[in-house]
């Protein structure tokens, strides 16, 4: 079967729920308010693309390959993105609706998330060294035996980190937000 190659090209506006995104490499691409949802992206490479303001919510991503891209105003509920090809994934987030997704064991080493909502998300094993969470909102994200080293989470909100599950030498936080590495001693603090 042949796969498609597209560079420098613009995707405006295409629901992908009603013709498919053909199978191959998208590079340097825009892809803007168009539609993914619970689609196939199974073995397709992105690289150096931009998604902005589209719908991938429960989309298959086994093997999809994305390498420097920037997710903007997306949605991206329930996306299981330890099925991804990890070879080079490097991913930004702003203002992205990240809930329910998982990155179960991945190198998310110096990624930044900036203004998404990313409750109910599954970092287990995952390595977030110096990852910035830019006023995201971490209500009942999981982390265990997560690395936090360098991370920042200063603006962060509604996280439960547990420092004796976690690493987290050098993480920066706010200290209003304590409360959040003491959730599991069930402290009153004022």
């Amino acid at each position: 079967m042949e796969r498609a190659y597209e560079e420098d090209k613009q995707f405006e506006g295409i629901d992908y729920t009603v013709k498919k995104l053909l199978v191959g490499e998208y590079e340097n691409c825009r892809f803007i308010n168009c539609n993914f949802a619970e689609g196939n992206l199974s073995k397709i490479t992105f690289i150096d693309c931009v998604f902005d303001n589209c719908n991938l919510s429960a989309a298959n991503i086994n093997g999809t390959a994305f390498q420097e891209i920037s997710f903007s105003n997306c949605k991206l509920m329930g996306l299981r993105f330890e099925d991804c090809n990890q070879f080079l994934f490097t991913v930004s987030f702003t203002g992205c609706l990240l809930n329910l997704s998982t990155f179960y064991k991945m190198k998310l080493k110096n990624t930044r998330f900036t203004n998404c909502s990313m409750q109910d998300v599954d970092f287990t094993e995952t390595d977030l060294t110096s990852a910035e969470f830019d006023n995201c909102n971490l209500l009942q994200a999981v982390f265990d035996n997560t690395i936090l080293e360098k991370a920042d989470l200063r603006t962060a909100i509604n996280f439960s980190i547990d420092p004796e599950r976690n690493k987290l030498k050098k993480t920066k936080f706010s200290s209003s937000a304590l409360s959040g590495l003491l959730h599991k001693y069930d402290l009153v603090i004022e």
